[in-house]
């Protein structure tokens, strides 16, 4: 089963400083028929103004894997880090039993345009905890890039959840697939550009969600940037 999820279908929230399109059912949006996707909770793409960002709150029981587009980050968290995310570094934070944090833009003139990535974990409780790590264009160029499983595998961060989560930069020409095991669901989320997904077109925004496909076959690609999503069910 292959379904697109166009980006114009995606709930919306406007809050001066902060612009964000919610993939699934968040804070104000909800939509029954849109509250995950397997053990993918949250796909927010937000843009916020300079000098704004969100004061300190708190998480339990959540992996959350931020991706930076444009602009940069201010992270600050009750485990001690004090960190700038910038674009090319995968920032995760396993909530566990409770953490709290801010992010703010401090740019004076630039907008940060960045996704938030919610999985649900595999285990609840745990001592929270915080990795970054830096994923280079060129290994990332052709080629889906793996940048969070639970193992840390090829220098991915390591997420407390039966989820991988790859990052791939494709121009005209270049293909990648990916191999899903029996029962498995996939999400391909086109951050920009043109791709298409087993042979069905996406526009930046977009999304594919698959299920009882045995692979993810990305073709017909158009400066797209792409995260692909291997996902329990």
């Amino acid at each position: 089963m292959l379904t697109l999820r166009p980006s114009q279908a995606r709930g919306y929230a406007d809050h001066g400083w902060l612009k964000s399109f919610h993939s699934f059912s968040f804070a104000d949006y909800f939509d029954p028929q849109h509250m995950g996707w397997g053990n993918l909770r949250v796909i927010n793409e937000d843009w916020i103004a300079p000098g704004k960002g969100f004061g300190t709150h708190g998480h339990r029981d959540m992996e959350i894997v931020t991706y930076v587009l444009s602009g940069a980050l201010a992270h600050k968290d009750s485990m001690g880090n004090v960190e700038a995310i910038l674009p090319g570094e995968v920032q995760r934070m396993s909530a566990g039993s409770g953490v709290r944090h801010s992010e703010f833009n401090h740019a004076p003139a630039d907008t940060t345009h960045l996704l938030q990535i919610w999985i649900a974990p595999n285990v609840s409780g745990i001592t929270p905890s915080y990795e970054q790590k830096t994923f280079a264009s060129a290994d990332k160029q052709g080629r889906l890039c793996l940048v969070a499983s639970p193992d840390g595998t090829q220098g991915s961060v390591t997420v407390h959840a039966d989820a991988r989560l790859y990052a791939g930069l494709f121009e005209a020409g270049q293909t990648a697939t990916l191999a899903l095991q029996p029962g498995r669901k996939a999400y391909v989320f086109l951050v920009r550009g043109k791709l298409s997904v087993n042979g069905m077109a996406l526009g930046a925004g977009d999304a594919a969600l698959l299920a009882d496909e045995s692979d993810v076959m990305l073709t017909d690609a158009a400066q797209a940037e792409a995260l692909v999503f291997d996902l329990a069910a």
